[in-house]
């Protein structure tokens, strides 16, 4: 499973990619603005930086919601850099982008895809990408992994090249649990990445082992 970095913020995407397990990062406007990066221009030299530090797939996200605008806004992501992968939301003219961009061999991530219907129309399209989002189903008391599964399902039954990349995680469970059920990538906060780094037996029995060379010393 692919591990990608769901962040603007540039220190983390480093302190990912210094694990030296990361295969990518995601981005959005609201993560942009986050990290006060406003204006056509300082988002774009942006996702040319973040280019310059990972070495794999970046979606980079459209805007724009009609067809046309779409278009223009994606292949001028797209000529940033070669890994950009321009993330097209789920609407009609959306699906209509990710046949557009399929056709010119530009790499898309459909993102937004909350049902398996969903995902097999970007699936259809060509997309790359679909980006199931798993914490905003569970804040409405739906599970989210019964989506991942769903679309799992259907894109083994048809053998879809396009890889599930699991979004909205919200825990090291989340991740885990995406593991089991075969997501080709996780997109994740930082903190969650380092969360499964975490567990109360590793730090005791390092403890000990500590002490007891102390006292060998």
């Amino acid at each position: 499973m692919k591990f990608f970095i769901d962040t603007a913020n540039l220190e983390q995407i480093k302190e990912a990619q210094d694990l030296g397990i990361l295969d990518g990062v995601t981005t959005n406007p609201s993560l942009m603005a986050k990290e006060g990066i406003n204006g056509k221009e300082a988002i774009l030299n942006h996702y040319k930086t973040i280019c310059e530090i990972v070495d794999g797939d970046i979606s980079a996200e459209v805007l724009s919601t009609t067809y046309e605008e779409m278009i223009k806004e994606g292949e001028e992501l797209a000529a940033i850099h070669p890994n950009i992968v321009v993330k097209i939301p789920m609407i009609k003219d959306g699906v209509k982008a990710l046949k557009y961009f399929s056709n010119k061999g530009i790499k898309t991530n459909c993102t937004l895809i909350f049902s398996a219907g969903q995902a097999l129309l970007a699936a259809k399209a060509g997309a790359t990408y679909v980006s199931p989002f798993l914490g905003r189903l569970d804040d409405i008391s739906v599970d989210g992994m019964n989506l991942i599964e769903e679309i799992r399902i259907i894109f083994d039954n048809y053998m879809f090249d396009t890889e599930i990349l699991a979004a909205s995680i919200r825990s090291p469970m989340h991740i885990i649990n995406c593991a089991k059920i075969g997501a080709d990538v996780v997109t994740s906060p930082l903190a969650s990445i380092l969360n499964l780094l975490k567990h109360p037996l590793t730090d005791s029995g390092l403890a000990q082992f500590v002490a007891d060379a102390k006292k060998m010393g």
